[in-house]
């Protein structure tokens, strides 16, 4: 989509030159001619900005780039969408392309920026890295059951890949020098969830991958744990190629050094890589395993729910996993009943004759998650506005509105689902759901419940982006169409 954007804007400009030199007088021509021969000139900032678009060369990875709910979505993404923004242009981005590619795109001067999780690698003479952007922690990933490694020693003998040219490997070979029995295999064809992937299938039994990365990808892989970090940590970076007009990596860095003094590079990073709130191994794999046995049989009636209400049908149905594993005749202590266990009241309130009939449960629930989405405030952006539906959802609107109003008394912004989160636990505290209107509430049980659905949501969204069929899913991770070719770097002689 975004590569035929970019050829789509070419040849409009093209079009328009040719009609123009049919058009004009060629005394004319030679007037105005020396402004768009530029167009084709190699790129420099005011290139981009008479073109009025961005072109980055990236990869398809979590921690990159990739398609959300919501869009295109991803840290890289983000980063180079604000730098977009400051230049005031539009992006075309090319996103089906491994490391080795986009350094190849780099150093031909097909783009104007590589933003693809590269590392800063100062050895390089036909590339031009960026100011430092965050650090990167190699570890080993291993298979759970399995010997955890817990030295360097223990690595070997073992089967190990990793991405090539990704950095990780010039950290093994300068393991390598001081440990010359390590070995390991790698593949410029392949990702961080890919090697997960074979990990956990035994495939491998041990992959070296970023601690980030791992930190997105785990939920996804519960049969894969981290062992230990081995090496320094090294610098991602941008790269732009070697010969063009420094301007544009002046202005990136500029960008960059501001980002960083603003603390919205480091916001950026903790929102992409921050949190530690994922599900547990048992959670994640019970999740995948009622997935595959139950979500089949009633995937049609979230997506019949979702078309009426607006929400993401996968949204619903981890809301349906959180309240009753998908068991239609599921029935509390405290008699709130089926599917979406709806209590007596609220489905009176929203016309459901048969809490335990599936489809009205689904639909009811459906709908009434957006009764409480349309009484958030107007001033809640998305996602929090649905982050705090779903916590209406579990302890009432009364009690949401009680911790937006601790929020505002200890000067946090209601506003925001990060304050909120951390406002709710205090409604289990005398000292303060005294000072609110609706008194106590199981306020920790409500963060916990929004962070699980948060996590089956995304569990739910890995499966449909790595295009696996529920009927037949076994493990929630990315396919590949072809088997990579490992290259096998043998002991240091």
């Amino acid at each position: 989509m975004y590569r035929h954007f970019l050829r789509t804007t070419r040849q409009i400009a093209g079009l328009a030159v040719a009609l123009l030199l049919l058009l004009t007088p060629a005394r004319a021509i030679s007037t105005w001619s020396a402004e768009l021969m530029p167009m084709t000139s190699p790129t420099t900032l005011a290139d981009i900005q008479r073109r009025d678009f961005l072109e980055i060369t990236t990869r398809n990875t979590p921690a990159t780039f990739y398609e959300g709910r919501q869009g295109p979505t991803g840290f890289e993404f983000e980063l180079f969408r604000r730098f977009a923004d400051d230049l005031g242009v539009s992006l075309a981005v090319e996103n089906d392309h491994h490391i080795g590619d986009v350094l190849e795109q780099v150093a031909g001067g097909q783009t104007d920026i590589g933003a693809a999780g590269l590392v800063l690698d100062r050895q390089r003479q036909d590339v031009t890295y960026s100011h430092p952007i965050m650090s990167m922690q190699p570890m080993v990933a291993y298979r759970r059951g399995a010997q955890a490694p817990k030295t360097i020693q223990d690595l070997d003998g073992l089967d190990i890949g990793t991405v090539a040219g990704a950095g990780t490997s010039r950290v093994l070979r300068d393991l390598q020098k001081t440990h010359p029995t390590l070995t390991w295999r790698e593949s410029p064809d392949i990702e961080t969830t890919d090697l997960l992937g074979m990990v956990e299938s035994g495939e491998l039994d041990a992959a070296v991958v970023y601690a980030h990365e791992f930190k997105l990808s785990r939920l996804f892989f519960p049969d894969v744990a981290s062992a230990l970090t081995i090496g320094e940590p090294v610098t991602l970076a941008w790269a732009f190629p070697a010969r063009t007009d420094p301007s544009l990596v002046e202005r990136a860095n500029a960008f960059i050094d501001g980002m960083r003094r603003s603390g919205d590079l480091e916001r950026l990073t903790q929102k992409y890589f921050g949190h530690d709130d994922y599900l547990e191994y048992v959670g994640a794999r019970r999740f995948i395993g009622q997935a595959q046995a139950h979500l089949g049989q009633w995937m049609n009636d979230f997506k019949q729910a979702a078309g009426e209400t607006g929400f993401d049908w996968k949204l619903l149905a981890a809301v349906g996993y959180q309240e009753s594993h998908w068991q239609p005749d599921a029935v509390s202590p405290t008699g709130v009943k089926g599917l979406m266990m709806l209590t007596r009241d609220t489905a009176r309130h929203m016309n459901v004759s048969d809490r335990k009939d599936p489809q009205q449960s689904i639909d009811g629930g459906a709908r009434y998650l957006r009764y409480l989405h349309d009484r958030i405030p107007d001033t809640v952006a998305e996602p929090d506005r649905t982050w705090m539906t779903l916590a209406a959802y579990n302890l009432g609107l009364g009690h949401l509105y009680d911790a937006r109003r601790l929020a505002r008394l200890q000067g946090h912004d209601p506003d925001e689902w990060g304050s909120i989160k951390q406002m709710l636990p205090l409604l289990q505290e005398s000292s303060w759901y005294n000072r609110v209107e609706h008194g106590f509430a199981r306020g920790n049980v409500a963060a916990l419940y929004v962070r699980n659905i948060k996590r089956y949501e995304e569990i739910l969204n890995w499966v449909e982006r790595s295009q696996h069929q529920f009927s037949s899913l076994s493990r929630a991770t990315a396919s590949t169409t072809t088997t990579p070719v490992f290259e096998t770097v043998p002991p240091a002689p």
